[in-house]
């Protein structure tokens, strides 16, 4: 099999952790991987990962083109791992294989998402992704406009109201000055 991403290089078995193998290509340090080992893989784990650190200049590799499968050269579809990450990992859903690019095994494993792969590539992580992406897009905007003090205090207050027994005639009070 060769890299998805290279195109050239052969892909070798490698080792991502202890008891999970997949195969790995030394020029790009991306790594295939069996979603049914993986799974096997995950069920032995204890039930609570520790967080590893995800240095700040560690480089975490993106590809940008659609990859093809190296098993059955079909196009892989991409999920974005988080609304706050560019990173996105690919899957071949007909050989149930995932490609991880140079980095992406720490940012799982950062983000405390190591044990929980499978989750990303479902709609409904998928959506939750879209509205982080949103949310923090509409903040950095509210960010510029108001500043980020502001937008600090403004958290602040909507936190306090959002339980709050008299929220919305407050919240009238608010929009009536």
């Amino acid at each position: 099999m060769h890299c998805p991403a290279c195109r050239t290089s052969r892909l070798q078995p490698a080792k991502l952790e202890d008891g999970l193998l997949g195969h790995g290509c030394a020029q790009c340090q991306g790594t295939l991987v069996s979603l049914l080992h993986y799974r096997d893989w995950a069920e032995r784990q204890p039930a609570h990962e520790t967080s590893t650190e995800l240095a700040a200049e560690a480089e975490v590799g993106e590809t940008r083109h659609a990859l093809s499968c190296p098993k059955c050269a079909k196009l892989m579809s991409k999920f974005q791992i988080s609304g706050t990450r560019a990173n996105r990992l690919d899957l071949c859903a007909t050989c149930d294989e995932a490609w991880l690019d140079s980095g992406e095994w720490q940012l799982l494993k950062a983000l405390e998402l190591s044990q929980r792969m499978p989750a990303i590539f479902t709609e409904a992580w998928q959506r939750q992704v879209r509205q982080q992406a949103s949310e923090q897009a509409r903040r950095e905007r509210f960010s510029r406009i108001a500043g980020e003090e502001a937008i600090v205090r403004a958290d602040e207050i909507r936190a306090w109201l959002k339980d709050h027994p008299q929220r919305r005639e407050l919240l009238f009070y608010i929009g009536h000055d």
